[in-house]
């Protein structure tokens, strides 16, 4: 079957090598990667390899290309007209595992989003980006997520027009997507991927003439909401530097952080707080372990953080 390498990217979407760690990487490891020169599958509809494949052709020397002959809209869709059935990683899965078998190919990266509030902040928006690369010759499973609170996530109700304009200044429409139908459940009919205001009065004007309402929601399918693409960008060099990474004692690829465990102690009380203790990195291969203490260069955490000095 043929494949199209990708052979030119936005690299204005994306600053390459921000990480530090991932030029080191890249300068240590290209011509002994076990990816170098492998055809790896992004398994996307929606544009991410824009932000994807520049970071992992250049740190791993793949050569990318995009998923065609497979639907992921299947697994489940943002704006609800597909039900999604699955966790984030148990989508980003099947998405990989569905596109390799109709690609027949060996390696595939794909992502899942997800978007509400912030397991640390509740009253604030944020968009959860897991990336997932499955590599069947190897036999290796990567797994990296990248959270952010910069999104646009949001929905509501619109009566009038004033009101849409207004909806549409908040989620930076024209630049980013908005979504209309009647009403929240219901599906048919909808307009997605609207990224014009007079396409946006259009369209809501044509529902308004049939229903009393419009529901309207931002657009958060990656191609249509540059937010996200930056988010993806991000988890991208995250999985370059893990896949990059190998184990100290086998030298299999992926060795990363595990697990991370909490209790850095308050300077004040000594009580242990939420804050990072310790990163535990483990092989999926030979099962080498390793725990790196203090891993964000504190060993006091600020009282202020301390639920016993500031419950």
């Amino acid at each position: 079957m043929m494949r199209e390498a990708l052979m030119t990217h936005p690299l204005d979407k994306l600053s390459l090598f921000s990480n530090k760690r991932l030029q080191f990487l890249y300068n240590r490891t290209m011509k002994a990667s076990p990816f170098n020169g492998r055809p790896l599958l992004i398994a996307t509809q929606h544009g991410k390899e824009q932000v994807i494949a520049p970071v992992l052709e250049r740190v791993l020397g793949v050569e990318c290309f995009s998923n065609s002959e497979f639907d992921t809209n299947t697994l489940g869709t943002f704006s609800g007209e597909v039900e999604r059935t699955l966790d984030p990683l148990a989508a980003a899965r099947a998405k990989c595992l569905h596109a390799m078998e109709a690609h027949q190919c060996d390696l595939a990266v794909a992502s899942e989003g997800s978007f509400g509030p912030h397991p640390a902040i509740p009253f604030a928006q944020a968009d959860d980006e897991l990336l997932i690369c499955i590599d069947k010759k190897l036999n290796l499973e990567i797994v990296v997520r990248a959270l952010s609170m910069d999104t646009n996530f949001n929905a509501m109700t619109i009566r009038t027009k004033a009101e849409l304009l207004e909806f549409a200044k908040k989620v930076q429409c024209p630049e980013h997507g908005i979504v209309l139908r009647p009403e929240k459940e219901v599906y048919d009919p909808i307009y997605k991927g609207i990224t014009s205001l007079e396409e946006l009065v259009h369209a809501f004007k044509t529902l308004k003439y049939q229903y009393e309402n419009v529901y309207a929601e931002t657009d958060m399918r990656a191609m249509v909401n540059p937010s996200r693409m930056k988010v993806i960008g991000e988890a991208a060099e995250k999985l370059a530097e893990k896949m990059a990474s190998r184990c100290p004692e086998c030298d299999r690829p992926g060795f990363g952080i595990t697990e991370v465990q909490k209790g850095l102690p308050c300077g004040w009380c000594g009580q242990p707080t939420n804050s990072i203790l310790k990163h535990i990195y483990k092989c999926q291969g030979c099962s080498f372990s390793k725990t790196v203490l203090h891993p964000k260069g504190k060993t006091k955490e600020d009282p202020m953080y301390c639920d016993f000095c500031n419950p």
